[in-house]
C-alpha cells in the first residue's frame, strides 16, 4: 500500500475504535460478544476505502479485543471475518456487479441489503464454529444469532444510510469502481466507455475520460 493508504488505515482504525470502545460494556456473551453498532462501519470501510478500509475493520476489531481484555484465540476468527465481510462487499462492487455501486434505486437498495445479509451469514459461520469449537460451554446458537444480529442490522440500519450521505452529500467515490462517464451525450470522447475511479484507494488504472482520446 502507498503512503497515503496508510494513512487512510490508521485513520479508519482510530475511527473504529472511537465508536466501538463506548458500547463494549453492552455485553450479550461476556467476553465474546456484545451489542456492536460499530459494525455498520465495515461494509462503508469496504466500499469507500477498499483494502486498507478491509484491514482497518479487522485490526479495529482485534484492537477493542485488546482494549477490553477480551483477546482469545477466537479473536483471530473475529479479525478474518471482520476482514473477509467488507473485503466481499468491496469485491462485489467492484469485480461482479456490472454497474457501479448506487443506492439511489430501490433495485440497488434491495441488492445492496441482501449482499449485507450475506456477508452477515459469511460472518457468522467463521466466528460462530470457531467459538464452539474452542468453548464448548457457550451457548453457540445464541452466539450465532447475536453476531447475525449485529453484522446485519448495523449495516443495513446505520451503514447504508451513512454510505448515502457520503457518497451523495460528500461527494466520495468508492474505492477501485468503475464509473459511469460524466461527458454530455453529444460529446463521444469517452461516451459508453468506463474509467476508473480517481479517488480510490488504489493507483488508478486506466486514464480519466478527459485525458483519453
Amino acid at each position: 500500500m502507498s503512503r497515503r493508504a496508510f494513512s487512510r488505515f490508521f485513520a479508519l482504525l482510530a475511527a473504529y475504535v472511537v465508536v466501538a470502545v463506548p458500547f463494549k460494556a453492552m455485553n450479550l456473551i461476556p467476553g465474546f460478544t456484545d451489542v456492536r453498532p460499530v459494525m455498520a462501519l465495515g461494509p462503508v470501510y469496504g466500499v469507500f476505502f477498499g483494502l486498507p478500509g478491509c484491514l482497518a475493520s479487522g485490526f479495529g476489531n482485534l484492537l477493542g479485543d485488546a482494549i477490553d481484555d477480551a483477546i482469545r484465540w477466537t479473536s483471530i476468527a473475529g479479525f478474518a471475518s471482520n476482514f473477509l465481510g467488507p473485503l466481499l462487499v468491496w469485491w462485489f462492487w467492484t469485480r461482479v456487479s456490472r454497474t457501479p455501486f448506487s443506492l439511489r434505486t430501490p433495485r440497488d437498495l434491495l441488492r445492496h441489503c441482501l449482499l449485507l445479509v450475506v456477508m452477515a451469514a459469511v460472518e457468522t459461520l467463521i466466528v460462530a464454529p470457531a467459538v464452539a469449537l474452542v468453548y464448548p460451554e457457550v451457548d453457540a446458537v445464541f452466539l450465532a444469532w447475536a453476531v447475525f444480529g449485529n453484522t446485519a442490522g448495523f449495516p443495513i440500519l446505520f451503514g447504508i444510510p451513512l454510505s448515502i450521505l457520503l457518497q451523495e452529500e460528500f461527494g466520495l467515490e468508492p474505492a477501485g469502481a468503475l464509473m459511469r462517464p460524466r461527458d454530455p451525450p453529444g460529446n463521444n470522447k469517452a461516451h459508453g466507455q468506463p474509467v476508473r475511479n480517481p479517488g480510490g484507494a488504489f493507483p488508478i488504472v486506466g486514464q480519466s475520460s478527459e485525458n483519453e482520446g
